[in-house]
């Protein structure tokens, strides 16, 4: 019978049983690898055990009983497989495929297209309707794909051993070898073979510091053979002795005669030569010895030097197998010193420098390029020649050095003159105590009228002092103690003259515009004058933030009287901007009079600079801008508590660290606006307490009193704060909770007397801290623009009007937010990479204790 029309369409049913005809049969194959793997993975989990055990040689390193009994349960565990795999072994049908496919597509095509016409055979109608239904079945079929066979034996396996086979198998394959199966021929002889030999087995382990693997001889065929100087090669013989014997000429030993043949030999390849084992499965070796190379190292450039004296010495270093250590040897070059003024006596005897080299502290040693860091300015021979030499060592204790190399010692430049003179007496000090008598007439003279030079008079009673001092020193015998001491308050002095402890912005920015101006005359460096230009930059920054604070001070009588003055000079960002990048580069071009006129008319404009103010009527702050000044003296306060804890933990790893910087730090610190006294409503410290110093045990409580203090008054600033029912200040709500848990945190951390914990709170109480003000600050800004009307009018203009003189908005007490253009930090990549080379160079230096050097280490991996 004929159910189809004779007609040709890629869809009729015959093209559709034919179109499954591969997809069938990957389905098929597929359920034979379901029904294979169901019944033997026994089997195979257990072959695979087996051949572990063997490529890793276990079966040589137990006792022959062990052996046999393995051999006896594998049997009985295979057998049992076998029986397993019977019983589950069936053959799948065709058909089981064919629905399994049929099953995977919509409608079940195939099946349909085996079906035939039950009634209405002889209507046309009925017909077509039939074929149609068949076409489109047939459409369904050509879409078949292969169903994936189901290899999932979690159900009966659910210990996963085969998993556990598995991995051994892989563990044999990369740490075992293959022909260790062979040795179980040895078991055929009923265990005899193996015990009487005779057989060996061989190691070459190369020296750690190379960092290859050990070589398995017995795995090794005849021929030649490369292995490192230093490489221990084992050799042990089983089985009858005098049955194999060893020779070799790779160690440099000869063995004596008529002694009885040793059952181990170990030697070192020392030497190219030749390693035979002569007797039964004996092999020969032709060994060349590769040889450790030296390591090389060399300076890689001139040293780069900071405007504050630090050097960086760049240099290169390789080594076949990796430099362990290094070190520069730095020593007074005293032909090439001008030996005139102080320096013309002879000067006392000084053991040369040494300073270790950084090493990559992760990493690969064997090439790379680092460079020495180091601040000699207040070593005796900084700014004299002197000679460099650089070594390093590897592991196999083999050195390489460079020659001597001839440069000057790098310092720190004075630029006051009075500075330079201190420094020049200093270093005469220090080069011979038989200098103290003139450098104290010299002194005098220098200081004859202290009102010309001195800014200061207690600058000028602190010289006056250290003369008497050095007079009476040198009278009754300097000894290398006092030399010390003297030495170091003249560098303490000459620093206060150099850098000033002037509390006033505005004198700061004239001193940092002095210091450029003499750096300028003097010919100073382009790193010099960069860094010099920076110190300028921050100072003007200084003095428009004391111009905001100053305003913010004056209120509404500031407002009238700066009324009355009429017009004031506005500055934008971008103006001073500009200016500064010109004076800088007029001064890199070696235009140094246009230079210094531009820094005059500078100074001019800032010192006549006034900062305009807000509308007269405005009669205090904003309830936002009380907020916003708490959360800026909260976070100000709590930088400080982890500053304290922060040098607290230092002090614990280093105790002495600063001693020697004690007093310079006591003379020279200006005191900062929590050290002239507490704000209203602000937690500080109370009278006595000891800011974190003092006894054990005392200091960390105090400093966890003021985090409790702090932790209170956030709580009571949180409470009055603006902006509720906006996002912005549900998210500064947000933000000061996060950084009060981070206090309470911090608190107990303290009391538990665990500063890294701590300080870690800290660090996240401030973050959240920065998050809550600029939350608080978009949130002001959006009620600022709601409440604004047009521009043009006079209520309108009150937002350009309270700005400074960069332009910027005003905020509490003159305080830029900290969403303005100049808070953000241009250059914290490079303060970031300044800081990572200050941890690397401490890390480096011996003479700290070894705790604290792990602790930089640490730091650096993490880093």
């Amino acid at each position: 019978m004929t159910f189809f029309t004779a007609k040709d369409d890629d869809h009729s049913p015959e093209q559709g049983l034919k179109s499954i005809r591969w997809p069938l049969r990957l389905t098929w194959a597929g359920i034979w690898a379901e029904v294979l793997v169901q019944a033997f993975w026994p089997l195979i989990a257990l072959v695979l055990a087996v051949l572990a055990v063997l490529m890793l040689g276990l079966h040589d390193s137990v006792p022959m009983s062990v052996v046999t009994g393995a051999v006896v349960a594998v049997t009985l565990a295979a057998v049992g497989a076998l029986v397993y795999a019977l019983r589950h072994l069936r053959i799948p049908r065709r058909i089981e495929a064919l629905t399994r496919l049929d099953a995977s597509l919509p409608g079940r095509p195939i099946q349909a297209l085996m079906d035939v016409q039950a009634i209405g055979t002889g209507d046309d109608a009925s017909a077509a309707v039939w074929q149609a239904h068949q076409r489109r079945m047939a459409a369904r079929a050509a879409a078949a794909q292969a169903v994936p066979a189901d290899l999932r034996m979690a159900r009966r396996d659910p210990f996963a051993l085969r998993y556990v086979a598995l991995l051994a198998f892989v563990t044999a394959l990369v740490f075992g070898s293959v022909l260790r199966i062979g040795s179980v021929a040895g078991l055929t002889a009923g265990g005899g073979a193996l015990a009487s030999g005779p057989v060996w087995e061989g190691w070459a382990e190369p020296p750690r510091y190379t960092g290859k693997p050990t070589l398995y001889l017995s795995d090794l065929a005849e021929g030649p053979l490369n292995l490192p100087a230093g490489t221990l090669i084992t050799l042990r013989m089983y089985g009858e002795v005098g049955a194999l014997s060893v020779s070799e000429t790779v160690s440099g030993q000869s063995q004596p005669e008529g002694d009885t043949p040793a059952i181990v030999r170990d030697f070192k390849v020392s030497q190219s030569g030749q390693i035979a084992i002569d007797g039964p499965n004996g092999r020969t070796w032709d060994v060349t010895m590769v040889p450790d190379a030296k390591p090389q190292v060399e300076i890689a450039g001139p040293p780069e030097v900071t405007a504050l004296g630090e050097m960086q010495l760049p240099f290169v270093a390789r080594d076949d197998y990796g430099v362990e250590a290094g070190e520069a040897r730095i020593d007074l070059d005293l032909a090439a010193v001008d030996r005139r003024y102080g320096l013309a006596i002879d000067p006392d005897p000084r053991a040369e420098m040494i300073v270790p080299l950084s090493l990559p502290i992760a990493g690969d040693r064997r090439d790379f390029e680092e460079n020495l860091i180091d601040d000699f300015s207040k070593h005796p021979w900084a700014n004299l020649p002197v000679t460099v030499t650089l070594s390093v060592l590897d592991a196999s204790e083999q050195q390489a050095t460079t020659p001597p190399t001839q440069m000057t010692l790098p310092g720190r430049r004075f630029f006051d003159p009075l500075a330079a003179a201190v420094i020049e007496q200093r270093r005469d000090l220090l080069w011979a105590k038989g200098n103290a008598d003139t450098l104290a007439q010299v002194l005098r003279a220098v200081s004859y009228r202290p009102e010309d030079v001195f800014r200061s008079d207690t600058a000028a009673l602190r010289l006056r002092r250290l003369i008497e001092r050095i007079e009476i020193r040198a009278r009754y015998g300097l000894s290398d103690e006092v030399q010390t001491e003297i030495a170091d308050d003249l560098w303490d002095l000459a620093i206060e003259l150099e850098e000033g402890v002037l509390a006033d912005a505005l004198d700061r920015m004239r001193r940092a515009q002095e210091r450029l101006q003499e750096a300028m005359k003097n010919g100073a460096s382009d790193a010099e004058i960069a860094e010099l230009m920076e110190e300028l930059r921050r100072a003007t920054d200084d003095y428009m933030r004391q111009l905001q604070r100053q305003q913010a001070q004056e209120g509404e009588n500031g407002d009238q009287q700066q009324g009355q003055q009429g017009e004031t000079m506005q500055m934008t960002q971008d103006d001073l901007q500009r200016m500064m990048d010109r004076i800088q580069e007029l001064m890199e071009q070696g235009r140094m009079a246009e230079a210094e006129q531009a820094l005059r008319e500078l100074q001019e404009m800032m010192e006549n600079m006034r900062v305009t103010q807000g509308q007269p009527g405005e009669g205090g702050q904003s309830e936002g801008e009380q907020a916003m000044e708490g959360l800026a003296d909260s976070l100000r306060e709590q930088q400080e508590l982890s500053d304290q804890a922060f040098r607290d933990l230092q002090d614990r790893f280093n105790p002495n660290a600063d001693d020697g910087q004690q007093q310079g730090q006591d003379q020279g610190q200006q005191p900062g606006p929590q050290q002239e006294g507490n704000q209203p409503g602000q937690p500080g410290q109370q009278p006595g307490q000891n800011n974190g110093q003092g006894e054990p045990g005392q200091g960390q409580g105090s400093i966890a009193d003021r985090q409790q203090a702090l932790r209170d008054e956030l709580r009571r600033q949180e409470g009055r704060l603006p902006g509720g029912g906006t996002p912005e200040g549900d998210a500064a709500r947000d933000a000061l909770d996060r950084a009060g848990r981070a206090m309470d945190g911090a608190e107990e951390a303290l009391r538990r007397d665990d500063l890294a914990e701590a300080i870690d709170n800290q660090s996240q109480a401030m973050e959240a801290l920065r998050e809550g003000m600029r939350a608080l600050g978009e949130a002001m800004e959006q009620d600022q623009q709601a409440s604004e009307p047009g521009q043009g009018t006079a209520q309108g203009n009150r937002r350009a009007e309270n700005t400074d003189p960069l332009g910027r908005e005003q905020g509490a007490n003159g305080a830029q937010g900290s969403e303005g253009d100049l808070a953000l930090d241009n250059d914290a990549y490079g303060r970031a990479r300044e800081l990572l080379d200050e941890i690397r160079r401490r890390s480096g230096e011996a003479t700290r204790p070894e705790v604290e050097r792990d602790y930089l280490r640490r730091l650096l991996d993490r880093f």
